[in-house]
């Protein structure tokens, strides 16, 4: 159950631990494989849908085995792996996407992902990932938001070209040569992209960008967690958005 990304590719499947996980899961349209059901820590199944998955009954030792997590309410399951793609996604007039770059850590991946379910962003992109979308420690940081939020894995290159495409302004979070953030017009359909802390963007986007922005940085540092970066300039779209609300 603990797998590794390449076992995972290989077997088509990942695993989904937590209640509150899986109902999203299904909300999106996930169709499960097995289910694992610890009565001692769980309590009854959860009335959820589903399907036709296996459901096994195992003991707190075997779920203490075979989940990546200890704290996960007793019930996980094997879900078919689904990839989106850029043509995949419908998007509306003036969309808000979020756009990361070679980031890393799950976790960071996933406090991102939920802060653009809490702003209602219409899609993430993750451009070159060194991450696989169905990490456990991604599904578990973003509290399921991986399955509310359409989320993409593709190239920069495919993605610079679907939102040029599309005509959506590309904002790169940089400090070198960068207006402050809340002075840019994000009232237009408009990409956000931001890079790793180490080492920023790549130069294919700061040559592909509409508009360079930056976060103030008062102190003696030069940069902020990348979640953290997501979540004041995706909340700065949505203040600049609320009249239209």
């Amino acid at each position: 159950m603990q797998q590794k990304s390449a076992e995972r590719r290989k077997s088509h499947l990942f695993v989904v631990e937590g209640r509150r996980e899986l109902e999203h899961c299904l909300e999106a349209g996930f169709a499960l494989s097995s289910v694992y059901h610890c009565p001692e820590i769980c309590g009854p199944l959860p009335p959820l849908p589903f399907g036709g998955a296996d459901v096994l009954t195992v003991t707190p030792q075997v779920y203490e085995k075979i989940a990546y997590r200890g704290t996960t309410e007793g019930i996980m399951a094997e879900v078919q792996e689904r990839q989106l793609s850029l043509a995949d996604l419908s998007l509306p007039k003036a969309p808000l996407v979020v756009v990361l770059e070679r980031v890393e850590k799950p976790g960071n991946l996933g406090a991102v992902l939920r802060s653009a379910d809490a702003a209602k962003v219409d899609a993430v992109v993750v451009c070159d990932p060194l991450t696989d979308l169905y990490n456990p420690n991604l599904i578990r940081a973003s509290l399921g938001a991986v399955f509310t939020v359409p989320t993409i894995a593709c190239t920069s290159e495919e993605c610079i070209d679907f939102l040029k495409d599309r005509g959506i302004a590309i904002l790169t979070a940089q400090l070198q040569d960068s207006r402050l953030y809340y002075d840019t017009d994000m009232k237009r359909g408009t990409a956000i992209v931001m890079g790793t802390e180490s080492t920023g963007l790549s130069q294919i986007w700061r040559d592909a960008a509409d508009a360079h922005i930056r976060i103030p940085m008062l102190g003696r540092l030069d940069s902020l967690n990348v979640s953290v970066s997501a979540a004041i300039l995706i909340f700065e779209a949505v203040r600049q958005r609320s009249s239209q609300l």
